[in-house]
């Protein structure tokens, strides 16, 4: 494969459907309504199980074993933000995450919610980059 380093899913997008570019990786919630539509054919999700908005879709695990890059989101505020603050906003977006008009409506675009508190985002942030950084030094990456 040759890498086209794209500035996001859409520009990337346009050109997976008309064929000019042959696959593209991409976040599921930016392309499952391509999948759905069936305007592009999912061929793999990265995720360790089957994804439930797209359950034909296989894991890369499933052929190459213990491949698994899981996505995330996260809420980030500046360092300086008051720990009542973080409570708050923490306490407010677990709530609105819950509610019956928005867990469903992320589901559905294989984004399911899973909120976790400010120290277990911290922590997945230190093995993502106890994860990454080998491959990145290993690579040659740097930032643009």
């Amino acid at each position: 494969m040759t890498h086209v380093p794209y500035r996001g899913a859409g520009p990337a997008m346009n050109d997976l459907m008309p064929g000019r570019v042959s696959a593209m990786f991409s976040n599921l919630p930016g392309v499952i309504p391509q999948i759905l539509g069936k305007s592009v054919c999912g061929l793999a999700v990265t995720a360790r199980r089957r994804v439930a908005a797209v359950p034909d879709i296989p894991t890369i695990g499933e052929t190459v074993p213990g491949f698994e890059v899981e996505s995330w989101w996260g809420l980030f505020a500046p360092a300086a933000t008051p720990p009542a603050i973080i409570e708050k906003l923490h306490a407010d977006t677990v709530a609105a995450l819950a509610h019956e008009s928005v867990k469903p409506r992320y589901e559905a675009i294989g984004a399911p919610v899973s909120p976790s508190t400010p120290a277990e985002l911290a922590a997945l942030l230190r093995l993502d980059a106890e994860k990454w950084a080998p491959i990145v030094r290993d690579a040659g990456i740097k930032p643009e």
